[in-house]
């Protein structure tokens, strides 16, 4: 057993050992469920613009409402293309604050697809969490069928 520099306890290894670097890549992969996240609530966003039309005969459609609602499905759409970039888990986080915030100012049904989709966002964290850690304890299967220089 090793020692990890953060948690200075010891790493218990898989029964196959620490393995070597996975053949793919599972963060790799998991930018595609981040893209494919931030496409379904854009459009779930833009929906939200049939509601603050409908709602009290279109009380609530007023200038900064419709276009606030088009600005933030636009940015979430455009935000899948970049979910390579280091930083891009952390902004797809940071767009569910005013979304949240400002949804609810809105109406109460913006605020509230800002809060299902960050519950989604959180466990796409501890998604990524649980397979970092299952691969730096050599716990994924990919880690053991060969190695990268193989492929």
């Amino acid at each position: 057993m090793s020692r990890t520099p953060r948690q200075n306890r010891p790493v218990e290894y898989g029964p196959l050992g620490p393995g070597s670097a996975p053949v793919k890549d599972p963060i790799k992969g998991l930018s595609g469920v981040l893209s494919g996240t931030l496409v379904m609530e854009a459009i779930t966003i833009w929906l939200c613009l049939t509601v603050i039309l409908k709602i009290n005969d279109g009380e609530l459609w007023t200038t900064f409402n419709w276009v606030f609602i088009t600005a933030m499905g636009l940015i979430h759409f455009l935000a899948a293309f970049f979910q390579r970039h280091p930083k891009a888990l952390l902004i797809d986080v940071a767009l569910q604050v005013p979304l949240i915030l400002v949804g609810f100012f809105i109406h109460w049904s913006v605020g509230a697809v800002g809060i299902m989709f960050g519950i989604v966002w959180f466990l796409i964290v501890k998604m990524r969490a649980e397979i970092l850690e299952r691969q730096r304890r050599g716990l994924l299967t990919t880690q053991h069928l060969g190695t990268a220089e193989d492929a």
